[in-house]
């Protein structure tokens, strides 16, 4: 057997794996060092069993996680996010929101968008964003009279937004696999995050315009209040958290700190704003450190898993085994970011986007050059795409989440068929992103010259 198949039998048994249920980044670190094993063993191995070049591929990958700078973001976000969630802040910022879009047809959906937008802003966390505007936003909608596909349908496509808004930790992510700057990443996610979230928005206003019978109107008493209580409540709750996500945001794009340091600064914001509104406890800063700690420690064994798992897939010749047959193929550009995405797309059903972003990502990259695409361009279809798998039946983990905290009587069907809309809404967006690239290089290139 050659070890370009040797490479493809290795690539088979991690997705056996996985569909059989296995820890993914410690099967990645295991079929790294046991194929790696095989592939740098010295004709006097057995008399030498510790002395192989796999294990010191392994200890190199730990301290490379380890000491990248871009990561350090991704505990310091997590953090942030962790304690808003945790603060009350969410629900202060939905209360305002919908008395302040009162006279919009559709509301309290329409605020429950927004509400998830900036909550997604600031966390970044998909589930984190579904459990809670599922507890909160979702139960209010049922009780004013809302259809209930439309509103599962809002929570579930809302909560998706934290994964393409910055700051996204699936960005981080990316750009550390890639080599693209986070803060180019991150200003190119602009445009297309808010333009996913304008379609969202547009979505429901149409359909309560065409069919009111599926957003009532409430009461006026329940929303007329004086209008210098609206501003006083906009102040108090939507200002603060607004200016905390701008600050970290604008210190980025705008050259100021590193990922790393706003990130650093926006943890600390949060604890700030978490004891303004009186809502920091000991129970509730532990429970923050606890799932920061445990989440960030997931994505770097993730990293040294796939990182070990490429290195020997690629020494093995994998890489260069799925180039050459992509390029005999002889496709067009277009046709190779379709068929990337659609791969990318059908990965999403099993796979988390970290193991997508971390596993497979880095198969696709050294083809980009090839096809002459943009690795900025292809990381924001990404992060685009991705929206999708949590939001296509079968495996759309975002309708399960949903699913773990909506009254007994709403069925998963009834989540499944108020996703698929916003599902169409999400192509539809791609589909703008892919006819005018200048959506996503714009703001990048007028802030920080055209990359060479």
């Amino acid at each position: 057997m050659t070890q370009p198949q040797v490479a493809m039998v290795m690539m088979g048994s991690f997705v056996v794996s996985i569909f059989l249920g296995f820890p993914i980044c410690f099967t990645l670190v295991a079929l790294g060092v046991g194929f790696g094993y095989y592939a740098y063993a010295t004709p006097d191995q057995m008399s030498h069993i510790f002395q192989n070049q796999v294990f010191d591929l392994l200890v190199n990958q730990t301290y490379s996680v380890m000491i990248n700078d871009v990561l350090v973001a991704v505990p310091l976000f997590l953090f942030m996010g962790y304690i808003i969630e945790r603060s009350n802040v969410v629900e202060r910022l939905f209360f305002t929101l919908n008395i302040a879009a009162r006279k919009v047809p559709g509301a309290m959906a329409v605020a429950a968008l927004i509400t998830c937008a900036i909550f997604a802003t600031a966390v970044g966390i998909v589930g984190a964003v579904v459990t809670l505007m599922g507890l909160l936003a979702f139960p209010a909608l049922l009780k004013a009279g809302y259809d209930e596909t439309l509103s599962a349908g809002v929570i579930c496509a809302g909560g998706c937004l934290g994964i393409m808004i910055p700051p996204s930790i699936l960005l981080i992510v990316y750009g550390a696999i890639s080599g693209v700057s986070v803060v180019r990443l991150y200003s190119a996610a602009f445009l297309p995050g808010f333009l996913l979230a304008g379609l969202y928005i547009a979505y429901v206003i149409i359909r309560v315009v065409i069919n009111p019978k599926l957003a009532p109107k409430p009461p006026k008493e329940d929303w007329d209040i004086p209008r210098k209580e609206l501003y006083t409540r906009i102040l108090t709750s939507v200002i603060p958290l607004a200016v905390l996500i701008l600050s970290v945001l604008g210190s980025i794009i705008g050259g100021l700190a590193t990922p790393s340091e706003a990130a650093a600064v926006g943890a600390f914001g949060s604890i700030l704003l978490a004891a303004a509104y009186r809502e920091l406890t000991w129970t509730r800063l532990k429970e923050s450190i606890y799932l920061t700690t445990r989440t960030s420690a997931m994505v770097c064994w993730l990293f040294v898993g796939s990182w070990t798992f490429s290195s020997v897939f690629s020494y093995l010749g994998g890489h260069e085994l799925i180039r050459e047959f992509v390029q005999t193929l002889n496709i067009s550009p277009v046709q190779f970011l379709i068929l990337a995405q659609f791969i990318i797309f059908l990965l999403g059903w099993p796979l988390e986007w970290s193991e997508i972003i971390i596993i497979f990502v880095p198969i696709f990259l050294p083809l980009l050059d090839h096809f002459g695409i943009d690795p900025l361009f292809f990381g924001i279809l990404i992060a685009l795409n991705l929206q999708t798998s949590f939001l296509t039946p079968p495996m759309a983990m975002s309708c399960y989440y949903l699913k773990g905290i909506a009254p007994p009587h709403i069925q998963l069907t009834t989540i499944f068929k108020g996703s698929l809309p916003f599902l169409g809404m999400v192509l539809l967006c791609m589909v703008i992103v892919y006819v005018f690239p200048v959506i996503v290089t714009w703001l990048p290139d007028i802030a920080y010259g055209v990359a060479r």
